[in-house]
């Protein structure tokens, strides 16, 4: 059923942690990767992580809202470290969406996201992800998730408005719309957005949690199908299913957008194609995207990490019904305006290359009714088998 005209038109109006090392305005963000490596950081799940290890991520997110901007030339409302991120998405958001390099673009701006957390802001971990599937059993699952608490995760729903202030999208069973009233970043000012906006315009982080909508879309069954296929441009185009040219079709939503709206509704941030970073819980998302990606690729990373194909152009075949353009290759570049230079696809196809070094570590959260806590299980080697296919049907 087609609940929205336009995907473009996805809106939203929508005490500071101490840092231990500060950025200078004009310190060089971008570092070459240049070599081998060596000690991948390993990226987890983000019940899975000891409670200091998320306050230290946590602290050192704030910390980022904290250091002066680097891109406010370019971008006139950014003040925060944490605002060049969200402008950078904001400004490429009609180019890097429904396109064959949206995974690439998006696991740079990630690698360079946590480099900043790490690197300016004295983090020592590697970038959570937050495993969907874990809470897509029931919507009390969902609204009950450990990434919503607000003493170990990033705060919750906001209060229900009954007027989202997006006319052009309607999501059913959405909860909330309003400032998120409690966690760490209840008092959080974002700067930029909605939309396109790069203006300074001072808003609260705004969630508008739809559960039923993970319940529907974010199953284990659903996200493993796009596993299935054997070539990237049709494994890519199922992970971002869901957004078309001529509409947004939510019972279509994929992984990708799927998240964005069970989290972001009709009027919180996550909705919002453009701005959506302006919420902490976008990395983590994101990263899920990316682990995803990690899974398919390593089935066969001989052949996977020379797989790049899909359309250079939006909403190109088979986003749309448009040939514009070439498709990508893997010397196709990307680039994240003034925070990172451009680079060819094929430094980012391998997360252990000669630029990103990190990988995904192979095991399962588990929650263990004695104790009331989620515990990490090694994954079996079927489990590892991450093609392996499974009819939603049966």
């Amino acid at each position: 059923m087609q609940l929205s005209r336009l995907f473009n038109f996805l809106l939203f109006i929508s005490p500071l942690a101490v840092c231990r090392a500060v950025a200078s305005p004009h310190k060089e963000v971008y570092s070459s990767g240049g070599g081998e490596c060596k000690n991948p950081l390993v990226r987890r799940e983000w019940r899975l992580l000891p409670d200091h290890e998320k306050k230290e991520y946590i602290d050192a997110v704030k910390c980022l809202q904290t250091l002066p901007a680097l891109t406010s030339n370019a971008v006139p409302g950014a003040i925060t470290r944490f605002d060049d991120f969200q402008g950078v998405h904001i400004r490429q958001a009609e180019i890097i969406h429904n396109v064959g390099f949206f995974q690439h673009w998006h696991r740079y701006l990630l690698w360079f996201y946590e480099k900043a957390l790490r690197e300016e802001c004295g983090y020592s971990g590697a970038q959570p992800y937050w495993d969907w599937t874990l809470d897509s059993t029931s919507e009390s699952a969902f609204i009950n998730s450990p990434i919503w608490c607000p003493t170990t995760g990033f705060g919750g729903n906001g209060p229900y408005l009954n007027v989202s202030g997006n006319p052009f999208l309607k999501i059913p069973g959405r909860t909330g719309g309003g400032c998120v009233p409690d966690g760490p970043f209840s008092n959080y000012t974002i700067h930029l957005g909605p939309r396109g906006s790069i203006a300074k315009k001072p808003q609260c982080l705004r969630r508008d949690f739809a559960p039923s909508l993970a319940t529907l879309r974010l199953t284990k069954e659903l996200v493993r199908l796009p596993h299935c296929e054997k070539n990237f441009d049709w494994y890519d185009f199922k992970s971002q299913a869901g957004a078309r040219e001529d509409g947004f079709f939510v019972d279509q939503a994929s992984f990708h957008s799927g998240p964005h709206i069970s989290v972001g509704g009709e009027a919180g941030h996550m909705a919002d194609v453009y701005a959506s970073p302006g919420d902490p819980v976008f990395y983590l998302h994101h990263a899920s995207v990316d682990h995803e990606w990690w899974k398919w690729q390593n089935v066969d990373p001989e052949t996977r990490f020379k797989d790049a194909t899909g359309p250079s152009i939006r909403y190109d075949f088979p986003f749309g019904n448009h040939f514009r353009g070439p498709n990508i290759t893997l010397d196709f570049r990307i680039g994240l305006s003034e925070l990172a230079p451009a680079v060819p696809l094929h430094r980012v196809m391998d997360t252990e290359g000669d630029l990103l070094c990190y990988t995904y570590a192979k095991e399962k959260a588990v929650y263990d009714p004695t104790t009331k806590k989620w515990v990490a299980e090694e994954l079996s080697v079927e489990e590892e088998d991450w093609e392996a296919c499974k009819d939603p049907e049966h």
